[in-house]
C-alpha cells in the first residue's frame, strides 16, 4: 500500500495554493468546501477566483511564491504550469514537514487528492496513487450512479439517533438488528421523497416500538412503479437502476428488454407479467393484487414497466389499488417510447418548419361500452403536428381509415420504428396511405412505433444509429429548407453545422 488513506478535518485550516489559473480554481472550491481559510498566491488570478474572493470565500496574494508563504499553512496544493515552480514548492513545503500536493505529479507530492463521492456525512474517495486517473474517474461515475442522492440524509438521521439506541438497546447485537430493521424500513423510501420529518417520526416510533419487544423483525414492504425506458439499458435513469439493484422482487412487462433485466439485482425473483394486445399472461387486475401481496409479506418489489408507467403503461391503475391498500410506493419515470425510438430514428418530434405539436395515442383501448373512449380522430389528423402511435399494427387498417377521412392526406410521411433503441431496431418510412402494406411488405412484429407527420422526412438525412432503414418514398414530401427565424436569437446556426465547441468546457 504505497498510500495510506485518510479522511482529515481541515475546517478553519491554513491552506496554501499556489497558482491562479483553473487548475488552482478545482483545487480552490474543493477545499472551501471542506471548510479551510484557503489562501492563493499567483502573479495574477482568473475572473472565477477573483469572484471567490470578493465573496470572501478566499485570500488572493498577488506575488511569487517565496518560503514567507508557508508559515502558516497546514496543506500546500502547487497547481501552476510551471514545473519549475511546482518542484520549488514542494522542496520548500517538504523540507519544513508540511504535507504538499503537486497537481498531477504524485512523484513529488507528500499527498494526493482520490476521486471523491460525496454523500456528506457519507464520503467515499476512489485512488489509484497516481497510475491510472482515468480508470478512477470512471469508477467515480459508476459509483456516483449506484450511490442515491439521499444517502447523506439517511446518514445523519441515524447520526441523531445513534445515542438513543445506544441508551435503549444494552447490546451491540440489539442495536445492530434495530440498524438493520430501519435500513429496510420506509425510512429510507421517505428521505428519498424528501420527506424528512415524516422519517424522523417513523425511526422515533421503531425505536420505542422495537425497544418494547412490540415490533415484528419482518419490514413493510414497498413497491417501485419504475420505467425501464424503450429498451436501451444506457437510457436508464439513475434512480431507475437503483431501485433494480435494492429490490428482491421484480415484477415485469415482456416489453422491457434482456439488457435491461440484466441490470436487477442478481439473488431477485423475477415474475413476468407479459402483456400483449389481445393476449394476457396474466389480467391487469391479477398483477394489481399480485403487487399488494407481495408487499404484503414485506417484499421490496420492482414492477418494471417498458418506456415510462404513467404512458400507456397503467401505473396510474396499479398505484390506484396500492395508495387504497396503504401500500407505500414510488414512481420513477422512464424515458417513453415516443421520445426514445424517434430520437433513434433520427426523427424529431415537434420542428419549427413541420410539426408545432405532437401527440401520443394509444392504437388499442378499452372496448366499447367500458370505461374510456377512443380517441378524437378529428384532433389527430389536423396538419401541422406529429401523432405518435403506440400499439398500433394490428389497428393500422383503422388508423389509416379514420385520419385520412378526417382530413389527413394520403401523402402525409410516416414511420414504423420496430424494436426502436436496441440493437435490433428497424426503421421503415413510407406514405399514411400505404402504412397497412408496408408493415405486410416489411413483416413488422411488436414492439413497433407509428410516427405520423412531416417530421418523418427528416429521417434520412437525421439518421445516426443503426443501418436497418428502409424507406418506401422516392423523393421528399417536404420542403427541407432550413428555418429562416425572425427572431432576435444570436444563433446563426443551420442544420448539420454544429456549433462551435466551447474549449473551456472541452478541455
Amino acid at each position: 500500500m504505497k498510500y495510506l488513506p485518510l479522511f482529515t478535518e481541515i475546517k478553519d485550516q491554513a491552506v496554501l495554493i499556489v497558482g491562479g489559473g483553473d487548475i488552482a480554481l478545482r483545487k480552490a472550491r474543493l477545499v472551501t468546501d471542506a471548510g479551510a481559510n484557503v489562501t492563493l498566491v499567483a502573479p495574477d488570478f482568473i475572473d472565477e477566483l477573483q469572484q471567490m474572493a470578493n465573496d470572501q470565500r478566499l485570500t488572493l496574494t498577488t506575488a511569487t511564491f517565496s518560503n514567507e508563504h508557508l508559515q502558516t499553512p497546514i496543506l500546500v496544493i502547487a497547481a501552476t504550469d510551471d514545473s519549475a515552480v511546482n518542484r520549488a514548492v514542494s522542496k520548500a513545503a517538504k523540507t519544513r514537514n508540511i504535507l504538499v500536493n503537486v497537481v498531477d505529479d504524485p512523484d513529488h507530492s507528500s499527498f494526493i487528492f482520490p476521486a471523491i463521492i460525496d454523500r456528506s456525512p457519507i464520503m467515499v474517495a476512489v485512488s489509484s496513487g497516481g497510475a491510472a486517473p482515468v480508470l478512477v474517474r470512471r469508477l467515480r461515475e459508476k459509483l456516483e450512479a449506484l450511490l442515491p442522492q439521499h444517502l447523506g440524509s439517511l446518514a445523519s438521521l441515524v447520526g441523531r439517533f445513534r445515542g438513543k439506541a445506544k441508551t435503549a438497546f444494552s447490546t451491540l447485537n440489539q442495536r445492530r438488528q434495530f440498524w438493520e430493521y430501519v435500513l429496510n424500513s420506509p425510512v429510507v423510501s421517505l428521505l428519498s421523497q424528501k420527506k424528512t420529518e415524516q422519517a424522523e417520526k417513523l425511526m422515533s416510533e421503531q425505536l420505542d416500538n422495537f425497544a418494547q419487544g412490540q415490533i415484528d423483525t419482518l419490514t413493510q414492504g414497498e413497491v417501485y412503479i419504475v420505467g425501464g425506458g424503450p429498451g436501451d439499458p444506457d437510457l436508464l435513469t439513475i434512480k431507475a437502476l437503483q431501485l433494480m439493484q435494492q429490490a428482491d422482487v421484480v415484477v415485469h412487462d415482456g416489453l422491457v428488454s434482456a439488457e435491461v433485466l440484466n441490470l436487477v439485482r442478481r439473488d431477485a425473483d423475477r415474475i413476468s407479467v407479459s402483456k400483449s394486445a389481445g393476449c394476457h399472461s396474466m389480467p391487469q387486475d391479477e398483477i394489481n393484487q399480485l403487487l399488494v401481496d407481495l408487499a404484503g409479506k414485506g417484499h421490496k418489489v420492482c414492477r418494471l414497466k417498458g418506456g415510462d408507467p404513467f404512458i400507456f403503461g397503467r401505473g396510474g391503475e396499479e398505484v390506484e389499488v396500492l395508495a387504497a391498500a396503504g401500500i407505500p410506493y414510488q414512481i420513477v419515470p422512464g424515458i417513453t417510447a415516443a421520445a426514445g425510438c424517434s430520437a433513434y430514428a433520427g426523427i424529431p418530434l415537434t420542428h419549427r418548419d413541420h410539426a408545432q405539436a405532437v401527440q401520443f395515442v394509444t392504437g388499442h383501448s378499452r372496448t366499447s361500452g367500458q370505461k374510456g373512449t377512443g380517441p378524437d380522430w378529428a384532433s389527430l389528423a389536423k396538419p401541422h403536428q406529429t401523432v405518435v402511435i403506440y400499439m398500433g399494427l394490428i389497428n393500422s387498417a383503422d388508423i389509416v381509415s379514420k385520419l385520412m377521412a378526417n382530413g389527413r392526406n394520403g401523402d402525409t410521411p410516416v414511420a414504423i420504428v420496430e424494436r426502436g433503441t436496441t440493437i435490433s431496431q428497424r426503421v421503415v418510412t413510407g406514405q399514411l396511405s400505404t402504412l397497412v402494406s408496408l408493415i405486410e411488405q416489411e413483416k413488422i412484429a411488436s414492439p413497433a412505433l407509428i410516427i405520423v407527420g412531416e417530421v418523418v422526412s427528416l429521417q434520412q438525412r437525421l439518421q445516426w444509429f443503426g443501418s436497418d432503414a428502409v424507406s418506401n418514398v422516392e423523393q421528399p414530401l417536404v420542403n427541407l429548407t432550413p428555418h429562416q427565424s425572425n427572431d432576435q436569437s444570436n444563433d446563426k446556426s443551420t442544420p448539420h453545422q454544429p456549433h462551435p465547441i466551447d474549449k473551456r468546457s472541452a478541455a
